[in-house]
């Protein structure tokens, strides 16, 4: 019967990412999880311990797939912004897991993968070793809050972003200029949160690296 099916983690876990695809870590659920196994959620279990463990699983695959074939290139800048990308371009195949990813994050092999790479490319900067830590911290930060917000556009429905840029038109282009002055003169020039975000990426990310440099004695 295939309730009885014993269904491995790997099983598991790509039915959870599929369910993810079309729903957010909210609304997932181990028992929504069991019903598309057509199992029950106490076999589960049996895999991972709670809700948590799990999407933190599903997430790590993603790290995973990032990290499989990288190689570092270049001076620690570039590495790190090589990772950045592959992370980014990572998600965006799979934008609903970004968000979860900047919630729970992860421990599995891609986390451990990508912690090793940042560690060793800052270490090369020249950064003093006391220095490491609290960099790398803020680091991976800045990386889960850009991955997270362009994984929470880049999931949202075409109908709702048609609506979203309908609403930013009208919330911006009529503005009161007597009550929003600056809003109202840069109107036509101000763009919605989801254009150009490749470039705002790679802009923020430079400019946090940049003043890396500047902290190396």
């Amino acid at each position: 019967m295939t309730g009885r099916r014993r269904w491995t983690t790997d099983e598991i876990l790509d039915t959870a990412a599929e369910l993810l695809r079309t729903s957010d870590a909210e609304s997932f659920s181990v028992r929504k999880l069991a019903a598309a196994l057509g199992t029950d959620s106490s076999s589960l279990y049996r895999h991972f311990r709670n809700k948590t463990e799990l999407l933190r699983a599903v997430v790590d695959r993603v790290v995973l797939a990032a990290m499989e074939g990288y190689h570092p290139e270049g001076n620690w800048e570039q590495r790190i912004t090589g990772l950045a990308l592959r992370l980014r371009e990572a998600f965006a195949e799979q934008p609903q897991l970004a968000t979860v990813w900047g919630r729970y994050a992860s421990s599995g092999t891609g986390s451990r993968l990508l912690m090793e790479e940042l560690l060793q490319a800052l270490r090369i900067s020249g950064l003093p070793d006391e220095e490491i830590p609290m960099r790398y911290h803020r680091l991976v930060v800045l990386l889960a809050a850009l991955i997270s917000a362009d994984g929470g556009i880049g999931a949202t429905a075409p109908e709702e972003y048609e609506q979203g840029m309908e609403l930013f038109r009208v919330a911006v282009l009529g503005a009161d200029p007597e009550r929003f002055p600056a809003l109202s003169h840069f109107a036509r020039d101000i763009r919605p949160l989801g254009a150009d975000r490749g470039a705002a990426f790679e802009e923020i990310l430079a400019a946090q690296l940049s003043y890396l440099a500047t902290q190396i004695p």
